[in-house]
Parts: C-alpha cells; structure tokens; sequence
C-alpha cells in the first residue's frame, strides 16, 4: 500500500468520528462533573486539544496562511507559550507540578499523557486530523473515568493508556516505515520546493516552535549570494555521494535519500534537492510526531527548530515507562517486521540520512525530576532490547553495508553578535582542502601502524591515562588500523580512527568539560578494563547517585557497561582554533569538536553492521580494524554484539600531554606531544594552536 493509499484509508476511518471528538471537547471544557481537584486539569487540556481542532480546520480550509506574519508569530508563541521556561512551573507539562496538583500517580500518568498530545501540533499543520482524532478520544475514554463518582483507580488509567499504544502501534510503526521509502510523503520537500523563501511566513507552515533563530538564520541565508549558497548544498551531497565511492557501495541502486535538516535552512536545501535528484535520489522526510512511543527527547525529528525548553524535553524522555512491557514490546517488534516484509523491495532503495545539524545553543544542564516518568530495572533492559532487535530487523530490510549517510553542521544565532562571522568560519572549516589533510594524516597513520599499543596521557587538570590496544596487522604492506577520514560521511575533515582491541585497553578516560547531544557533563571520568567501561562518574550534581543514574541514563543509555568502539586523533586544528577565536570551545557540534582534539567513543564501533564490507584507505591498504571481541559475537547472536549508541568524548589540546605510539618491542614514538604534532610533515596541523 502506498503512502496517499494508506492515509486515505485511515482519514476515512476517522471522518465520521473527528467532529464527534471536537464537540465533545467543547462540552468538557464547561462541565463540572468531575472533582474540583481534577477539573482544571481536564478543562485546560480540552481547550488546547480545541484549539488543534480549529486550527486544523483553519489550516485545511486555506484561510490560516493568509495571515499576517505578526499574526502567525503571535500564534506559534501562544502554541508552545505554557511549556517555555518561565511559565513552565505552572504548566501540566511539569511533572512536578503536576504531581503537586493531581498527587504523584495521577501527576504522572495525566502529565505523561498531556506531553503527548502537545506533541500533535505539527501533525495538525500536515492536515493529519487521525492522531488528533485518536489521541483525543483516548482523553475522552480517561476523563469518561474521573466523571464517576468513585474515583478511578490509578491501575485502571495506566491500562488504558497501554491498550491505546498496545492497539495502535502496528499503525504508528507503519507511519515510519513508509515515510523511508514515500516520496509523496511530500509535507517537507513541498515546504522547501514551493515556498516563497523570501516570505518569512512559510517558516509557520511546519508547526514547529519558531524562535529568533529560525528567523534569523532564515533572514542571514535569504542574503547571501546564490554561489554561496550552491557551494554550501554542493559540500553537503557531495559529501554524502562520496560516503559511498570510498567505501565501495553502490548508489545507483538506491532511490531515497532521507533528509534531516534544521528549519530556517530551507533555501540551502532547495539546492541540495535538485542536487540529490540529478544524482537520481527522490528526498524523502521521515519526521513522524514526537510522541513517547517515537521516543521523544532520545532524538532530534528530521526537521526540527530551536526546542522550545530542553528541560520538558527530558522531563520527558522516559514517559515510555508508562507502559512498556513485554507484551508491548514484542508487539512492537512483530509490527516492525511486518511492515517491513509489506515494503521489503521499497525500503532496500533507502540510501541513508543526509543531515544538516545546527550549533551555538547555551548549554544545558538538567535538573533531576522526581515526578518525571523513569524505567525501572526490568524495563532498562526491555528499553535496551528493543533498540537492538528493532536494529535487527531494519537491517535485514535496509542493510547496514549497502547504506552510508552524511553530517554537516553550521551556527545559529544564539551563538552570539559575531554569528555571521562565525559562520563564514565555519563554512570555511567545512570547505578544507581535503587532499592536503589527507596526505598529513597518512604520515600519522603510518606510525601508528607501527605500534601495538597507544598510550594517551592528560596534562593540567587533565587525569586521562588510557592504553588503547591495537590489532595486529598480518601483512603491513597491504593492510592498516586506522581509517584515513576525510570530507565525505563527517565533515568537516580530519581525523584518523580504528576501532581498538578491548582486551589490554586499559586506564582512565577523563575531561573537566564536555558537551555530549546537548547536555553538560563536568569532570566526566570513564575507567576501562579490558576495553569495557568498569566504573564512571561525574560532577553534575552533589549527591553521587544522582551522577551515576545521569551516567547511565544519557551516556551508558541504560547498559551496564559499554565497551570503548572507537579511538580517533583529530587533525582539524583549525576548527580548534575557530572555537579558540570565538570563545565557543563549548558550543561546537561533537561532528566538529571530534575533530579537534584526540577522542574515544564508547558503544558500537564506527563499522557496526557492516563489519564484513571491506574498506580501504586512498592508498589502497584495507582497513582491518572494523571488528572487536563484542562485535564479533555477531556470528553466535546479534543481541550481544551491538549496543546501538556510539558517543564520542573528546580531549581538547591544551588538556592533552601526548600520543605516544609503543611497539611489541617497547620503543616509542610520540605522535602528539605536549599537545603538538610531532611527526614529520605534519607541522602545518600546529599553526593554528600557536
């Protein structure tokens, strides 16, 4: 069934019921059948989940876009006004304060239940009225409850919230199969083709949060010269085509490409969509609403703005908990393999993502919730298989050595007065002559190929003492351990990686401070054994406990231990010297900032699902480094060879003592010391740190 076949039958199964939903949220917002203690609950969210219904109606009418821009600014405010930080402390969003107001149980389930259905804005401006009609009468069934006159037991609501993502989540995984593979599937792109770019009301026609940034950078882009803008597409579907001449895949066999980009950037994608489609790749967007059983707050939608407050978002994160269990989760899982097997030969022509990530956001750093939902141990471990077998079986329809993506990324405003400034830099960074790095970092890997082992120390503050262990290489002549990384899936350029040998990877990995997916981590310290994380700690918060769950919740995602999958020399001084001139060291992206500064990854290697692709460096060596002992077990069963996280900590050069590379003789070469290169012909990498 294709995509406009299947919303078709899906908007008729709800046409009768959508105006039957909308009349009867009118009614709950001037009732009073049920308790004092609950009514202002049910009734301001009757209104909201109203003004959806307008809205849609308004939007599908024709008569909402003829607005005013002020007008529309007004009401994208008013839209996510309750959950910015200033007014969130009043807001059923809060879980604390819904928990003060409806008592912990209710607080939690009726507060979960809440971020879910503010998560339908944008499905109202695609003029998907189905989630509206469905998520509103799953409000309608639990206020039906409270209306009795003996109070609802907290089991009873909890059950009804599971049998409504147990019922429909055969429906809501088939949303995001499609959208891989569905070019008609066409919200976005259409955003993008149609729009009048110069007009700064299109950027209202997502439903997303629309801050200064959005406007700005949409303003900024508006500006610049049309060559300009080409060359900025041009480095980023270039990038993404080469992904696949270096490593060998064949793009002609592929028919999606899997956009992911930042609102406000729309004319840069304009170009990079005729690009994609000269190389025969039909853009497909596959950003579904952000509820908690697409994970909201564990990843960024595929077209997304500023988030309006980082704090509800994870607040959040876990609302799952509500009702994952086994039962759901095998559901989940047999759902996924039948809408794969539906759209098996479809979903083998997806290619990958291309994304556009944005930095410059002030950093942020959490406030632990106690009234906000979190797994317990068992559902930890359901959380964790699922990831690995949803992993599973999307590989078996989209194979991990048949696919490649890319990454870019560029500043937003907020990032300060010199935006525009930083900008040109960053372009600057992201356009570096590739070759000449790529010849610098060969003399790099050529020593490191020599060692058995590399010994990473820290200097200052800096504690880190860390052995990584390297593979034996069976015939130098032909083979090596790291990969030469240059313009193409990452960029910018510059950097060498392998993925180590855990047994004899041994120490400590540490940084006073670093900035991973958006969250501030102060005196990170990771000790492996053996390759595998055996301790950790941070400085967040006063009460070590609380350090060690925000450890295991945001970096480990809930394992408990990851081993180390990847360790890289960044060479891209001159990105390091950018964040230097501009003081924001602690804004850059960990796409720029891994490449400024040695890093380790922990989770899956850089290789994980297609270890067996053979891969090869420019001057034709085969790079024999994609495995390690976890992810070899992939041959004895899957589930215990992959983690599906990889996050990357970096040591930035003025932390960093030395790299020193140690035969199987003992002798010793340093590649690094006292945070300069050191090897010969690389010391063009050390004018920008002067």
């Amino acid at each position: 069934m294709g995509y406009q076949e299947f919303w078709h039958s899906y908007r008729e199964e709800v046409r009768e019921r959508f105006p039957l939903v909308e009349e009867r949220l009118k009614q709950i917002m001037t009732e009073d059948t049920v308790a004092n203690r609950w009514r202002e609950y049910f009734q301001s969210t009757a209104a909201f989940l109203g003004r959806l219904c307008a809205l849609y109606e308004e939007i599908i009418g024709g008569d909402y876009f003829k607005k005013s821009l002020k007008q529309l600014q007004t009401e994208n405010h008013a839209l996510y006004e309750e959950i910015l930080p200033q007014n969130y402390a009043k807001s059923y969003a809060n879980p604390a304060y819904a928990a003060g107001k409806l008592g912990e149980a209710f607080g939690k389930l009726l507060g979960m239940l809440y971020a879910d259905l503010r998560s339908l804005i944008p499905c109202v401006f695609e003029g998907r009225n189905y989630e509206l009609t469905i998520f509103g009468e799953l409000f309608i069934e639990i206020y039906n409850c409270f209306e009795l006159e003996e109070r609802p037991k907290e089991q009873e609501i909890q059950q009804i919230i599971y049998w409504f993502y147990h019922d429909y989540s055969e429906i809501f995984t088939e949303i995001s199969v499609l959208a891989q593979s569905s070019p008609e599937l066409d919200f976005y792109v259409r955003v993008i083709m149609d729009s009048d770019l110069t007009d700064l009301r299109y950027l209202y026609r997502y439903g997303a949060y629309i801050s200064p940034n959005e406007r700005k950078v949409s303003e900024f882009l508006k500006r610049m010269p049309e060559p300009e803008i080409q060359a900025m597409a041009d480095t980023y579907t270039e990038g993404y085509r080469i992904g696949f001449e270096v490593t060998g895949k064949d793009l002609s066999k592929k028919k999606f490409v899997d956009l992911r980009y930042p609102i406000g950037f729309e004319r840069m994608m304009r170009a990079a969509v005729t690009n994609f489609r000269e190389m025969g790749l039909a853009p497909v967007v596959s950003r579904i609403a952000e509820t908690s059983f697409s994970g909201r707050g564990n990843g960024s939608p595929a077209v997304a703005g500023t988030s309006p407050n980082r704090q509800y978002e994870y607040d959040h994160k876990f609302d799952r908990a509500v009702y994952l269990d086994k039962a759901f989760v095998e559901r989940r899982l047999e759902g996924l393999r039948t809408a794969y097997e539906g759209r098996g030969e479809t979903a083998a022509l997806y290619a990958g993502p291309a994304v556009v990530e944005t930095f410059g956001e002030e950093g942020f750093t959490p406030a632990a919730c106690s009234s906000a939902c979190r797994f317990d141990d068992k559902q930890q471990k359901l959380n964790v298989y699922l990831s690995s077998q949803s992993m599973q079986i999307t590989n078996q329809y989209i194979r991990g050595e048949e696919r490649s993506f890319t990454i870019i990324a560029y500043p937003i405003p907020e990032i300060g007065d010199r935006f525009e400034e930083i900008f040109a830099r960053t372009v600057e960074v992201n356009t570096l002559d590739y070759k000449l790095y790529q010849k610098m970092q060969q003399k790099i890997i050529d020593v490191l190929d020599e060692g058995a082992f590399v010994h990473v120390t820290g200097k200052g503050a800096n504690t880190t003492d860390l052995t990584v262990s390297l593979h034996t290489l069976e015939n130098p002549q032909k083979q090596t351990n790291f990969e030469n990384c240059v313009a193409d899936v990452n960029i910018p350029v510059g950097e060498v990686f392998t993925s180590p040998v855990l047994k004899g990877t041994n120490g400590r990995l540490h940084v006073t401070q670093v900035y991973l997916n958006g969250m501030k981590y102060l005196d990170l310290e990771l000790e492996f054994a053996d390759g595998m994380v055996v301790n950790y700690s941070c400085r967040n918060f006063e009460a070590e406990e609380e350090n060690r769950a925000f450890l295991k919740e945001n970096l480990l995602k809930h394992h408990d231990t990851l081993p180390l999958g990847e360790f890289a020399i960044g060479t891209n001084t001159t990105a390091y010297q950018m964040g230097r001139d501009y003081q924001i060291q602690d804004k850059l992206p960990i796409l720029i900032a891994e490449k400024t500064g040695p890093h380790f990854a922990v989770g899956d290697t850089c290789y994980s699902w297609a270890e067996d692709t053979a891969v090869f460096n420019p001057d034709g060596k085969e790079i024999v480094a994609r495995d390690n002992e976890i992810s070899a077990l992939r041959k004895e069963d899957t589930q215990k060879a992959y983690f599906n996280c990889h996050t990357d900590i970096t040591i930035p050069y003025d932390e960093l003592d030395r790299i020193t590379v140690i035969r199987r003789d003992d002798s010793r070469t340093d590649v690094i010391r006292d945070g300069r290169f050191v090897v010969p012909g690389t010391e063009l990498l050390n004018e920008p740190l002067c």
